[in-house]
């Protein structure tokens, strides 16, 4: 083999520089993370049933879920977890070499068989598949520097203005909220609520009729009379904006005429959705989003696109708040890897040194030389047909 290209020189260095195009353009193509995908591919599915207990979450959510998660291809396992604040997560964990995407999509189809079975409210609240990894990428703390905005103003602004788009970035798989949108907090007194022999249930079912969104149709609508000439669609306000318009919400009405309303038997205000995460940064409240990796997808480029796009929305942000990059791997790996090209190019040099030193021959050392670079550009092609990733481990 070998005097098979010591008689045909130029035909070697036509593969040589076939190698080292082929590297050099696979470099490009790579996706750069800290370390090696190792775990095999996972999806979660995540459902929330506000105020349900654990057993509750197991009967009515998690095992409704399992059983229709049969017949999927290359489905390793599954295991599940809930806590106490009505949050279910299903993780299907499928065999190394599995394509997310086509185990996305049989997961939806299974899962639209076991939405109608699940309970009303899981339903409102909706199902999220996500497929990106479990590790954070980067975590964005935000700070209102006047003091003007609370912990909850922040959370919600994020939760309205700034989650979707960083969702949309590229290479950004899953987008994680610390904090909560504003809700309609009703605290219902139970010792006023049972002296109106009145009950929550009672109490559910007259928030859902009396706040619900409803058509109120137009006016002059087909068939139309003869010589109309306007139609109009009506406009009717039907969903409640505030306290006070809450506290109208009519319980029950007595036989003397008497009236019970929702603010006779409740505290109501406008608080966070949830009260289970509290977040400060550097000692001050603050609201947060975690960036989490999409699968395969550029650790670096991902982090600069989240960067660009933070800088595109902080022209809309309301005064006095500032975003802080609490966590972001991003610099870490590429200083990593910009280290290990460093050590590369020294070996480079060490071996020409080492080979000339014993040699004395500048022609026999150029051309053990030469033979570096067209094989460590060789080794990026094999990482690209083979599916790695640049990372700290590969490199070495």
């Amino acid at each position: 083999m070998a005097n098979f290209f010591i008689d045909r020189p130029i035909f070697a260095w036509v593969i040589a520089l076939l190698i080292m195009l082929g590297g050099g353009l696979s470099i490009k193509l790579l996706p750069i993370a800290q370390y090696p995908t190792i775990a095999p591919p996972a999806i979660d599915i995540n459902a929330t049933y506000p105020g349900a207990s654990p057993k509750t979450l197991e009967n009515t959510v998690t095992q409704v879920i399992e059983q229709k998660m049969i017949g999927i291809d290359n489905l390793r396992y599954f295991a599940s977890t809930s806590d106490s604040v009505g949050n279910v997560t299903v993780t299907l964990t499928f065999n190394p070499g599995t394509d997310p995407d086509v185990a996305l999509m049989q997961i939806q189809s299974k899962l639209q068989l076991a939405t109608p079975l699940l309970p009303p409210e899981v339903q409102q609240q909706g199902l999220r598949l996500v497929k990106s990894g479990r590790n954070y990428l980067m975590i964005l703390a935000f700070v209102s520097t006047d003091g003007s905005m609370t912990r909850n103003d922040l959370a919600d602004f994020i939760a309205s203005n700034v989650q979707e788009p960083l969702s949309r970035a590229k290479g950004v798989g899953d987008t994680q909220l610390f904090g909560a949108q504003y809700a309609m907090r009703v605290w219902v007194n139970m010792d006023k609520l049972n002296s109106y022999n009145l009950t929550i249930t009672d109490v559910e079912n007259a928030l859902k009729e009396q706040n619900s969104q409803s058509s109120a149709g137009q006016l002059g609508g087909t068939p139309a009379a003869v010589g109309q000439q306007i139609n109009a669609p009506l406009l009717a306000l039907t969903r409640l904006e505030n306290p006070e318009q809450f506290g109208h919400i009519l319980l029950r009405v007595n036989a003397d005429g008497s009236q019970v309303r929702l603010r006779d038997v409740s505290r109501i205000e406008l608080g966070g959705e949830t009260y289970e995460n509290v977040s400060f940064f550097n000692g001050q409240p603050a609201g947060g989003i975690a960036i989490k990796l999409a699968t395969n997808a550029n650790a670096i480029e991902t982090a600069q696109a989240v960067r660009k796009k933070i800088e595109e929305l902080s022209k809309f942000f309301p005064k006095g708040v500032k975003v802080e990059y609490a966590y972001d791997i991003a610099p870490f790996v590429k200083i990593s890897i910009i280290e290990v090209f460093k050590t590369l190019g020294e070996a480079i040099v060490l071996v020409f040194l080492v080979m000339y030193l014993f040699l004395q021959n500048i022609r026999a050392t150029i051309i053990p030389t030469i033979a570096v670079p067209v094989v460590l550009l060789g080794t990026f092609g094999v990482l690209a047909i083979f599916g790695y990733s640049i990372n700290t481990l590969t490199m070495f």
